[in-house]
This record gives structure tokens, sequence and C-alpha cells, in this order.
């Protein structure tokens, strides 16, 4: 209790909202209503109200006119341009940290890589999810390009839904727990060929479990709230 006070009110509602929409208990599509938001977290509707502009400018929300806020749609175009660009941007960060970065902070990417959650333990998925985006976020900004890192972590972001959605698809813990101690290791012994190979095959199958989530959710009656396939946004 006392840590949460020390949070500001408004941030405390950014990160609510935005992990109710990154665990798709908001989902795409859906319209916001202010008030039952506030109701449910026992916040005001003002610091909802802020934190709605700032995941607005991250493109988690759009502003509908008339009627608030919706949550952002996933399209099927959205998510291969988004693991292209992870292949091009995650594998160069990749070379680029086994070389550049301080054996101190390579130490650090290896004791954050062995985590992992649990299939079909929903409450897992989240702190797993937060976990992976750390983990590769610190391996980019280990390259020593600032930018680099900014683009990897707001293309992870944007993946959180549809990584949310893969994972209870088929149970992919270990699998992913292993890539993750293997792309340290591959750090840690200076072998960028190694760690870009690692990461390559690690994205390309997580491209794999996103697109059988797709498949799976545009199989449901519900699909049309979640997935759109569309090929424009």
């Amino acid at each position: 209790m006392d840590i949460l006070r020390k949070i500001p009110i408004s941030e405390l509602a950014y990160q609510r909202i935005k992990d109710a929409i990154l665990a798709c208990e908001l989902k795409p599509g859906q319209l916001i209503v202010q008030g039952d938001l506030a109701d449910q977290h026992n916040i005001g509707i003002t610091p909802v109200r802020e934190a709605l502009r700032q995941l607005s400018q991250e493109g988690f929300v759009q502003a509908v006119p008339r009627l608030g806020y919706q949550v952002s749609q996933i399209t099927n175009h959205d998510v291969e341009e988004i693991f292209e660009m992870r292949l091009i941007l995650e594998s160069q960060s990749a070379r680029m940290t086994a070389t550049r970065a301080p054996l101190d902070v390579i130490k650090n990417i290896c004791n954050q890589a062995d985590f992992t959650y649990t299939y079909k333990k929903k409450e897992s998925y989240l702190e797993f999810l937060h976990g992976n985006a750390l983990f590769h976020s610190t391996i980019a900004a280990a390259s020593g390009n600032q930018r680099l890192a900014e683009q990897v972590t707001r293309i992870l972001d944007e993946l959180n839904r549809v990584f949310h959605l893969g994972l209870d698809v088929r149970d992919s813990a270990e699998e992913m727990r292993n890539d993750h101690l293997k792309f340290a290791k591959a750090l840690m012994n200076r072998d960028p060929d190694k760690a870009e190979e690692i990461v390559r095959d690690e994205i390309q199958r997580s491209h794999i479990r996103v697109k059988e989530a797709i498949q799976h959710y545009q199989n449901q009656n519900s699909a049309t709230v979640f997935i759109h396939p569309v090929t424009n946004f």
C-alpha cells in the first residue's frame, strides 16, 4: 500500500489500463467507458482521461468523435510489418551488443535470461511479457544505439497484445526459456554470428506462434472483435 501511494495516480491509471489492453481484457475494437474504468480501478475520471490521452499517443487507443476512445484494432498487415521490423532491428542489435557491450552489462543480461510462464495460467502471462520486453530491450540498449533501443521497445509494446494471445494457443514456455538462455550465452561468448542466428530463429518462431493465434481467434465467433485481416491500417 505504501508503494502505491508513491506512484502518481495518473501513472497508476495508465499502467492498469495498458495492462488490461495488453491482456486483451479490453478487446481490440472495444469502446472504452471512462466512468467504468474509474470505478473498476477506484480512481478518478481525470487520471483515466490523462492515461487514455497518453495511450492514444502510443497507438493503443484511438479517439472516436462524440464517443471517447476505442481500443486500437490489430490487423494481419500490422503484425507482418512489425515482425519484419523486429528481424531487421534485433538482428543488428544482437550483433552490436555481442561486440560492444561491457562485461558487467552482458552479465546482467545473463541474469535476466532465466524466466518463463505457466501455460493456461493467465496471471503469469503479463509478468512473462514484461520480462520478455525488458530482456530484449536491455539487449538493444546494450548495443549503445539509443534510437535503435527505443524502436525495439516500441515494437515489443505493439506486439504484446498478440504475444498474449499466442501464449494461450500452445505451450511454448520451455522453448522460449531456452531461446533466451542460448541468446544470453552467445552474447557472453562475444559471438555476433551466433547471437544473430539465435534471435532470428526466435523471432521467426514467435511469428509462427502469433499467426497461429490470429488464425485461432479468427475461427471463433468473436474473431471480428479481435483481429481484422485487412491489408491497410
